[in-house]
């Protein structure tokens, strides 16, 4: 390996596992930290990743850590207490969060790790899983020039365009901003396919007419992807983190007292959908929540679409 720092990598899930192995496919030593599924821990060990006890023991062993992880509360938890990262911090330490996480939450976060000479930096992902294990997410990154330096040849590993945002905590706060606009998406989409349902539009014809539009994008195809070929696999990303998200969303508007009713009405939906049990669903699947809470089976409603379209006449008959 080298001169090239030890790096470690705590939260395997559906983008962790890719990007943790891109990091170890970059000829980096690896340190790993799974939880209780056991899959993608052994796939890194099976590459040459070495697996840490705790928290404690990857920052005493490794220069960089790495954490996805599924909310500000998670990644506080690996920080704090005797196993936690900073129990064994030393000085020089770069925490990554590459999760989508509170701004308030990092800048203390910080704070506490400057207290040990070590750095905080924030990199949270744009795109899918798909682009994890390809190594082309998109990463947007909070820090220094000094650390950036430091940590770029890590996260080119893993991020295909890598755009530095300013100081720590504005990754977090562009994450959350560029979340605001795709789950505000998801709650439109969601209520566009439904009244259209209602008055006769098939999501075959929404689809149709506003996918080549200019209103068309890469979120309205994999949403559209799910409401019309009931594709499940088409958009993953929970509801459950769209509300989390949302939440955050709205903090940060609180914090600096801005009136945001676009935001707050969009959090509603996901909130709903999380309390009626629905959190694992992704979010695509709203669409099926908001039919149901307005009277409309939407895959019954794509079943018609589908009918409609092969008794249609041709043109010229």
């Amino acid at each position: 390996m080298g001169d090239k720092p030890i790096v470690g990598f705590i939260g395997l899930g559906l983008m962790g596992h890719g990007m943790a192995k891109n990091i170890r496919n970059g000829g980096y030593e690896l340190w790993v930290r799974g939880r209780s599924n056991r899959k993608p821990v052994e796939s890194l060990l099976s590459i040459g990743a070495k697996e840490a006890a705790s928290p404690r023991e990857m920052a005493a062993k490794c220069d960089i850590i790495h954490l996805c992880l599924s909310n500000s509360a998670q990644v506080e938890s690996v920080l704090h207490g005797d196993e936690g990262i900073l129990a064994g911090a030393k000085p020089g330490l770069i925490v990554v969060d590459t999760s989508t996480s509170d701004p308030g939450s990092t800048l203390k976060l910080s704070r506490e790790l400057s207290a040990k000479g070590a750095h905080m930096v924030d990199a949270p992902l744009g795109r899918t899983p798909k682009e994890a294990e390809e190594g082309t997410l998109d990463a947007m990154v909070g820090c220094d020039d000094a650390i950036f330096e430091r940590v770029k040849p890590v996260i080119e590993c893993w991020a295909g365009r890598i755009t530095r945002t300013g100081p720590v905590g504005s990754g977090h706060k562009m994450k959350l901003l560029m979340n605001f606009i795709g789950m505000s998406y998801g709650a439109l989409f969601s209520e566009a396919v439904v009244l259209g349902a209602k008055i006769g539009i098939s999501p075959q014809m929404i689809r149709e007419v506003i996918g080549p539009s200019r209103m068309g994008n890469g979120f309205f195809e994999t949403f559209m992807r799910y409401v019309v070929d009931r594709d499940q696999n088409a958009h993953k990303f929970a509801i459950a983190n769209a509300a989390k998200d949302l939440r955050y969303l709205n903090n940060m508007a609180a914090d600096v007292q801005m009136m945001n009713i676009m935001a707050s009405a969009a959090r509603h939906y996901y909130a709903h959908a999380e309390a009626i049990g629905h959190g694992e669903d992704y979010v695509p699947m709203l669409s099926d929540l908001v039919g149901k809470l307005n009277g409309v089976n939407m895959e019954d409603e794509v079943r018609k679409g589908a009918q409609s379209t092969r008794e249609a006449p041709k043109l010229g008959q």
